[in-house]
């Protein structure tokens, strides 16, 4: 067997596939699956856990699976995601049973924007169900929480409704100044392109002043109701920054993409960041668990995008918290996925091509494993040098793969630990669309290429 590795061809039996096989620690579905990562985890409490796509089933009960462990063994209490604010927190009210609805697929309702199928998918729905159940068994609690920053609609109204249960003067003032977004009606990205171009006034100054003022407020509001107030308050100040951020990345989507980018990252890592100091303060410490695609979670400094100027949640978190933070990739050869062929278009389940020879995927295919997790800084000599990594997103273009979805990494700078599944299988949408449960075609390759 022959196998091409970053820094060597080794073809006998104690090359470096054979290496690679010894550290590898084969998952099974057994109990103890991830033993040996618990182990190499030890004391962090920040555990970012990726995906190479946010459409694959092993992806999400792997991490679902961790995150159980962390939470029963290790004490976590925090479960934060790449999804919206208000979004995640009607999920965190459901599971810390503060909310009204009856059952989780209930609570995953209010995620209606696409894709749909990132948090309304079964393997979600499983967990949050679980979720639920271990805080009502008592002892420790653990939340779920949103770190992106699309919601800048819902933001508004949850900043409102929240002002006008504690200070309807306040409410007054927060509604005239989000009213400078009324023109453009629920198209954040119209308001983007206009503000851009000097079509319409910025309401850049509108939503500074309003967390401003909220946060100058915030003694008068935290002292009402004991740690109640406290966590409305956190709530509430987190929806108004995401309104603040929201306004700025709409803007900045039509000044390149590398600036969106680095805004959207930096709004989640500083998400994260609010979400341990709150808790730190409020006690117990936070510990936390991050859902999020290996292009976010993997520290940007070991890829193509730190070299373009990108930087992202991993990066930001590592130079935040040090050893305190520890990130983990997901890889897959081949296998079916969810995703669309534009955006807003439909859930389809596609099939996706085996790795590219020169890539990191085809590399782990040929130790012949069918699932392992592999400690990065045993396996480091033997993987540091830059290969291609696949990245599957909500979109998926087979025929472009080369171009859309490669992009290349230094796995051990990138990650501490990696999780690979050779074959994986398209997670499940909660509400499929007829293509979606159409059979699977072949992949074939366009005629010419």
């Amino acid at each position: 067997m022959t196998i091409t590795l970053p820094s060597r061809e080794i073809t006998d039996e104690m090359g470096a596939a054979s290496q690679l096989r010894r550290w590898a620690s084969p998952i099974t579905g057994a109990a103890e699956d991830y033993d040996e990562l618990l182990d190499q985890i030890g004391g962090a409490r920040l555990v970012l856990l990726g995906e190479a796509t946010h459409g694959t089933h092993e992806f999400y009960a792997a991490r679902a699976a961790i995150t159980r462990r962390l939470i029963e063994e290790r004490g976590f209490n925090v479960v934060a995601v790449e999804a919206d604010w208000p979004d995640a927190y009607r999920v965190n009210r459901f599971v810390r049973g503060s909310g009204t609805d009856t059952n989780a697929n209930e609570a995953l309702g209010s995620f209606t924007r696409f894709p749909t199928w990132m948090w309304r998918n079964r393997d979600v729905l499983q967990f949050v169900t679980w979720l639920r159940e271990h805080n009502q068994r008592g002892g420790s609690q653990a939340g779920f929480y949103g770190l992106d920053l699309y919601s800048l609609h819902s933001s508004m109204q949850a900043v409102l409704g929240y002002l006008e249960s504690v200070d309807p003067e306040a409410a007054a003032r927060a509604r005239y100044r989000y009213s400078c977004f009324d023109h453009f009606g629920e198209d954040p990205q119209a308001y983007g392109y206009a503000a851009s171009f000097d079509l319409s006034e910025s309401c850049e100054n509108a939503v500074l002043a309003q967390l401003q003022e909220m946060r100058q407020r915030a003694w008068d509001y935290l002292h009402r109701d004991g740690r109640v107030a406290a966590d409305e308050f956190f709530y509430a100040e987190q929806n108004a920054r995401l309104v603040k951020d929201a306004e700025e990345y709409y803007r900045s989507m039509f000044r390149g993409r590398i600036s969106s980018w680095n805004l959207r990252d930096r709004h989640m890592a500083e998400a994260l960041e609010a979400l341990v100091d709150y808790f730190d303060r409020n006690g117990p410490p936070a510990k936390v668990v991050v859902w999020e695609h290996n292009s976010h979670l993997g520290d940007a400094r070991a890829t193509d995008m730190g070299d373009q100027g990108e930087w992202n949640v991993g990066q930001l978190t590592r130079q935040r918290f040090g050893q305190e933070a520890a990130l983990v990739g997901f890889t897959t050869y081949t296998g079916t996925v969810t995703a669309a062929s534009r955006w807003d278009g439909p859930a389809e389940r596609k099939r996706v091509r085996p790795a590219l020879p020169e890539s990191y995927e085809a590399d782990f295919h040929e130790l012949d494993l069918p699932a392992f997790s592999l400690n990065l800084h045993v396996a480091a000599d033997l993987l540091r040098q830059t290969r291609l990594e696949r990245a599957i997103g909500v979109i998926y273009l087979p025929q472009t793969e080369r171009v859309s979805h490669y992009f290349g990494a230094d796995l051990p700078d990138q990650f501490d630990a990696i999780l690979h599944f050779d074959e994986t299988r398209a997670v499940e949408p909660l509400d499929r669309s007829s293509g979606w449960d159409d059979q699977d075609l072949p992949e074939t390759y366009p005629e010419g290429i």
